[in-house]
């Protein structure tokens, strides 16, 4: 009879600790969203740089100070960037006129292969290239494509891992540019 209880007990027990350990697991990231860690950037001025355009100047985003900006981070070669492309295309179509600016940063990738997939997607908006690497260490981007949506005043407001959604970025910038002008 006491044998029965002692291992009641034991039993008991060892549920418990099973049970505990997973909620402790769970709660320390293992049930977590890879992509939902926030970018120590955001709500930070963005970092500056001066790249060359694949077929154009130098390009410096300080000098789109005063208007929203879209940073992409993308590659010729990289899936998820063809699938958000049509969503940059039209947001920058939808925005231009508005002081909205969408760039491309071409990311390890040749220059060559960036070009020919420019010209394929219809990529109207300014693309430059991070040859060096420079900008995408400066914004932290682990993988391609990532975005940064920056306001008015440069301060990055939010960063996207992953395909952007074209409806999601329209109500984000709406919201920036109608609280411009108030």
């Amino acid at each position: 009879m006491r044998r029965i209880g002692l291992r009641r007990i034991v039993l008991l027990a060892t549920v418990v600790a099973a049970v505990l350990a997973v909620v402790i697991l769970l709660a320390t990231g293992l049930g977590r969203d890879p992509s939902a860690p926030a970018s120590p950037l955001v709500g930070r001025a963005a970092p500056g740089f001066t790249l060359a355009q694949l077929d154009g100047p130098q390009f410096t985003l300080s000098t789109l100070r005063g208007q929203v900006v879209v940073i992409n981070f993308w590659a010729s070669w990289c899936a998820e960037c063809h699938t958000e492309q049509s969503a940059l295309n039209g947001t920058w179509q939808q925005f231009r006129d508005s002081g909205v600016v969408v760039v491309g940063v071409n990311f390890q990738d040749t220059s060559t292969d960036a070009r020919d997939y420019v010209r394929t997607a219809g990529v109207s908006y300014p693309v430059v290239e991070d040859s060096d690497s420079r900008a995408a260490l400066a914004y932290g981007v682990r993988g391609i494509p990532e975005t940064f949506i920056v306001d008015r005043s440069g301060r990055i407001v939010d960063r996207v891992i992953g395909p952007v959604d074209a409806a999601k970025l329209a109500g984000q910038i709406n919201s920036l540019l109608s609280a411009g002008s108030r």
